[in-house]
């Protein structure tokens, strides 16, 4: 299995799902300097940079949040971590994804 990463900011939306030519696979926002604890989330049904923007949107409103890498596996379940200054909820976090339309995995 390959990853690549690219990154790619909130505003490069405009690639839908099933017309993306090239996977985008990471994308990351300014973390704060006190950012100290980090969650990582197991999702499933991203497929390309549209999805990791739409997650990336999602976890970014919950409050606490401070910073979201995803790591993209195409067809499979794709590494999602969640970086703030204090423990953030894991209901509000997987609330959060399921709002963007994925799933977290129960391995997570």
């Amino acid at each position: 299995m390959t990853i690549e990463r690219f990154e790619l900011g909130l505003k490069d939306t405009g690639a839908g799902c099933a017309c993306c030519a090239a996977p985008s696979t990471s994308t990351t926002q300014q973390q704060p300097a006190d950012a100290g604890v980090s969650t990582t989330l197991l999702v499933e049904g991203m497929t390309c940079g549209h999805c990791v923007a739409s997650v990336t949107e999602e976890l970014s409103a919950v409050p606490g949040v401070g910073d979201v890498t995803v790591a993209l596996t195409v067809g499979g379940t794709s590494t999602v971590t969640v970086r703030s200054s204090a423990p953030v909820d894991a209901d509000a976090l997987r609330a959060a994804v399921a709002e963007a339309g994925y799933t977290v995995s129960d391995n997570a």
